[in-house]
């Protein structure tokens, strides 16, 4: 048997070498029906834009997809079936009076379609009434009535297309209950379609229901979790409005919470009507040239006052996790952490941690309080650090406490502010290669303010971070006072779905009467995958016997270009400079320019970097992996 293919089918000819042929046989080869290949299709547009063509040939390639499993009395019926299906999909693009001929034939190869389309005149839309009941059709909300208006999607005088259609149904609803509006819906939806004129009139009444302030916030499903701490995370002020996104916010914050696995938000909707499963939005996905849903207007006040339900699961009481890691500086790294929630029967969390690579040893032990009434979350700790890079070996014993609260955005802002402020004690054991070793007993305070606009707090594709820190210490017996600021910033840009270009930087300056006695994390180092590529971690600083040590002055600026290919997998471009001095006039940029890898994997991202150190003229690889247990 020879099987040949032609235009995305098969045909089978069989050639049997001249014999008799047993009279059964014969017999069962005639009395077989012929089967119907796949038809060749050849369209003739007519003029059709892209779009429509596409949905034409679409519906047309779903119907001779049938023609393998029919045979040939079926063939008449399949043909009808592909014109009306051509004709359904011209309508869903906005031609209702199109004329469709289908001309079925055979060639060498076998049957074909050839199909002719005479387009008509494309609809286009003549009118749109967008009418709202309910509370947003009162004078309060008039300017939001008359935007939504305004942002309407199939605008008058655009061509008529149903997949448009149903997507401005769903944006409007959606802009109208994500705030104040949660139980919005669509009543009445048609679009009248006057084929003879090319004329549709589209028509949408949307009743908001009644506003909705929020009260408080009700809790379910607390076992070993004392009362009061879901209230610590959703911090609701009694008369606030309804606003989705503070929704989600406060959803993601409690299932980040170390008390909760899970968690569910959402307004008490009991007596509410309609229910969310009841939700008359959009309408079926066929389109007639009248297509009218009407359904019955909320009846019931304007306002109303709800609580806040919230669905938990409580975490497990004990957890240890492993993460296993390398990159070019540290090689591998192992770390072990244990946490353990609610102790001794208070809201804290209990957590302790080992981390062990080539340049650290490092092992902590801190309490973390849930937030308070204010919003601010407290953490006290203590911490044993055995460092050495570039030279620089560095044993600290320390204990301190941070204070921590994040400022919710208002209302149409994305903006959001948060505060750090923080108190040490430390003692310092400090060996400079090749020069002198000494030891240190300090006391510091640290404030940062951050700003932050970006619309993705974990994975940030446009807007900007801003944070402003500084910093004031002393030798415990007052033989060396210093002080810090420091100023960062970072801006995403995506010029398309794929790409992303990030530009960063940061500037700071040290005040020191002995800039040799400061603490290793006060003064300014830099270098390495995370500042200037192309350089040795931590490798840019004042070079102090073999050692390199933090200096008075730093300035880092980076820009970087990313494409993804796809949801894994991209690569990026980059230039980074800048360097540490004893004073900005002094400082000669050191920069670096190189290509890397992207990739995101189940075990973490993974961040592979070639640069070239213009100043060193060297290059150097970077590379960062963690994988968590």
């Amino acid at each position: 048997m020879l099987l040949r293919s032609t235009a995305g089918r098969a045909r089978s000819v069989l050639t049997l070498a001249w014999r008799p042929l047993a009279p059964a046989l014969l017999c069962a080869l005639l009395a077989r029906p012929a089967l119907a290949a796949r038809p060749e299709i050849t369209i003739d547009p007519g003029g059709l834009p892209a779009s429509a063509l596409q949905a034409v040939r679409q519906a047309v390639d779903s119907m001779a997809a049938m023609a393998d499993d029919q045979d040939g009395g079926e063939s008449i019926r399949l043909r009808r079936r592909a014109s009306e299906a051509a004709l359904t999909a011209l309508a869903t693009e906005g031609y209702f009076s199109a004329q469709v001929d289908l001309e079925a034939g055979t060639d060498v190869a076998g049957a074909t379609w050839d199909i002719t389309i005479v387009p008509g005149e494309r609809t286009v839309i003549e009118t749109v009434d967008i009418s709202f009941l309910g509370t947003i059709a009162g004078p309060e909300y008039a300017a939001r009535a008359t935007q939504l208006r305004r942002d309407w999607g199939l605008k008058e005088g655009s061509p008529f297309r149903n997949e448009e259609w149903e997507t401005a149904k769903r944006n409007l609803l959606d802009e109208v209950s994500e705030r104040d509006f949660p139980v919005a819906r669509l009543v009445d939806t048609a679009a009248d379609v006057d084929a003879d004129r090319a004329r549709a009139t589209l028509r949408v009444k949307l009743d908001s229901g009644p506003a909705v302030r929020l009260s408080g916030v009700e809790v379910r499903g607390l076992k070993r979790v004392p009362a009061g701490v879901v209230e610590r995370y959703v911090r609701i002020r009694p008369g606030e409005p309804y606003d989705r996104d503070r929704m989600v916010e406060w959803q993601q914050t409690l299932q980040s919470a170390p008390f909760f696995s899970g968690a569910k938000l959402d307004i008490d909707r009991s007596g509410l009507s309609p229910s969310p499963d009841e939700d008359p939005a959009l309408l079926p996905e066929g389109l007639e040239q009248d297509q009218t849903r009407t359904e019955q207007a909320y009846q019931g006040p304007s306002y109303l006052t709800l609580p806040v339900l919230a669905d938990v699961i409580e975490s497990r009481p004990r957890r240890m996790s492993v993460a296993l890691g390398i990159d070019d500086e540290a090689g591998p790294r192992i770390e072990t952490i244990y946490r353990q929630n609610v102790v001794m029967g208070q809201p804290v969390e209990l957590e302790a941690g080992l981390r062990l690579d080539r340049l650290r040893k490092l092992g902590y032990a801190d309490i973390h309080l849930a937030p308070n009434e204010n919003g601010f979350r407290d953490s006290f700790g203590v911490l044993a650090q055995d460092s050495d890079v570039q030279g620089l070996h560095v044993k600290r014993l320390a204990i301190g406490a941070i204070r921590a609260k994040t400022y919710p955005r208002g209302l149409n802002s994305r903006v959001e502010y948060e505060t750090r402020y923080g108190a040490r004690l430390s003692h310092e054991a400090t060996d400079v290669e090749g020069f002198d070793s000494f030891t240190t007993n300090t006391a510091t305070a640290t404030a940062e303010i951050i700003r932050r606009d970006v619309n993705d707090k974990y994975d940030p594709r446009e807007g900007t971070l801003l944070a402003l820190g500084g910093g004031v210490g002393t030798e415990l017996d007052a033989s060396n006072r210093f002080s810090r600021v420091s100023v960062r910033g970072q801006y995403w840009w995506s010029p398309s779905k794929r790409d992303v270009i990030t530009v960063r930087g940061e500037v700071g300056r040290l005040w020191a009467q002995d800039i040799n006695q400061v603490p290793d994390d006060f003064a300014f180092r830099t270098g390495g995958a995370r500042s200037i590529r192309g350089y040795r971690y931590l490798g840019l600083g004042r070079e102090v016997g073999n050692a390199i040590m933090g200096d008075a002055v730093l300035f880092v600026a980076s820009v970087e270009g990313t494409r993804y290919f796809d949801e894994r997998f991209g690569a990026a471009l980059f230039v980074d400079t800048g360097n540490v001095a004893s004073s900005f006039n002094e400082m000669k940029l050191a920069t670096g320019v190189g290509a890397g890898l992207r990739v995101r994997t189940p075990a973490g991202p993974l961040s592979v970097d070639l640069a070239y150190a213009v100043r060193d003229k060297n290059i150097r690889l970077h590379f960062s992996l963690g994988i968590a247990f």
